[in-house]
């Protein structure tokens, strides 16, 4: 029986990873008051460019770098449409997911199927992975775990305890009073886009390199959108996110569980999708303001607009 929570536990944690490092990018991109709908896309490049790297240079490590490259190159796409372009967020989020999705499909058609020869493994911490129970479930995972969370935490703090994050914040809270005080919001949000497609890239990444086993066309499999839920479920707090990440994680492992029982497989594919939506729906219901949203979320900012 212990064997058996000990190997749940494991995949829980396994799943979650990726949208806890997926999260963490959208929670620092959101706080400066751009709404990025495009991390699905994001994550797709992310992932197809770090197998395809890996599958060339045995290097999964590089494969990952040009990854992180990769998605901070093509969030700046959304950061121009944004904040320069002043367009509608929403759209050009959209846009930027179809264009992921598009080229991660058009990139990746001549992989599908194949595995990689190297991957990035599970890391064993010496003497705390012997721990009893707890050891082999929290220190013998993927270094993506040990980096989601270390990230999750140090991003928590840089928002909540640095003038780097006030900056953030304020510029998505009063950008007017926020340049008033000699502050670059567009130079904040452009930055903090950039970053937060890196976080989203990382995910992808997480996926080829490290989770699969071969390159699938539709890899990401909706985890962005899911992610964008567990921004909402946060609270847009990265701390609250390395809980619902893990949670999320949970319904994902949930479904193997239940299939033995004779639960339609239909069904059970439908359960992280079905969650997000409950998550949306009662964040929807709620006030923003109590809900801790930014308070210029998707609006647009006109340098020296008064």
């Amino acid at each position: 029986m212990e064997e058996v929570i000990i190997s749940v536990a494991q995949r829980t944690l396994v799943a979650g990873t990726p949208l806890l490092i997926g999260t963490v990018g959208e929670i620092i991109c959101e706080r400066s008051g751009i709404l990025n709908l495009g991390v699905e896309g994001v994550m797709a490049v992310g992932a197809v460019t770090a197998f395809i790297v890996t599958h060339h240079t045995g290097n999964p490590w590089l494969g990952l770098c040009v990854a992180i490259l990769a998605g901070m190159l093509i969030s700046i796409v959304h950061a121009f449409a944004s904040v320069s372009l002043q367009s509608n967020q929403v759209v050009s989020g959209l846009a930027l997911t179809m264009l992921g999705l598009g080229l991660s499909g058009l990139l990746g058609k001549p992989y599908v199927g194949k595995p990689l020869e190297v991957k990035i493994n599970a890391l064993a911490i010496p003497f705390l992975a012997d721990i009893p129970f707890v050891g082999p479930i929290f220190f013998n995972q993927s270094p993506f775990f040990y980096m989601a969370v270390i990230l999750a935490i140090g991003a928590w703090f840089v928002l909540e305890h640095t003038l780097l994050g006030i900056r953030i914040r304020s510029a998505g809270e009063n950008p007017k009073a926020t340049e008033t005080q000699g502050v670059n919001v567009s130079l904040v949000r452009y930055l903090s886009v950039i970053v937060g497609g890196g976080f989203s890239a990382m995910a992808g990444a997480h996926l080829s390199t490290s989770y699969s086993k071969s390159w699938i066309e539709g890899m990401t499999a909706g985890r962005g959108w899911i992610v964008i839920a567990l921004t909402i479920f946060a609270l847009w707090n990265p701390t609250r996110a390395i809980l619902g990440a893990f949670l999320f994680g949970g319904i994902f492992v949930l479904q193997y569980l239940l299939q033995p029982l004779g639960i339609s497989p239909n069904f059970l594919a439908m359960l992280p999708y079905i969650t997000t939506l409950v998550v949306l729906l009662v964040g929807g219901l709620r006030d923003s303001r109590r809900l801790n949203a930014p308070a210029m979320l998707g609006e647009p900012y006109r340098r020296g607009e008064r």
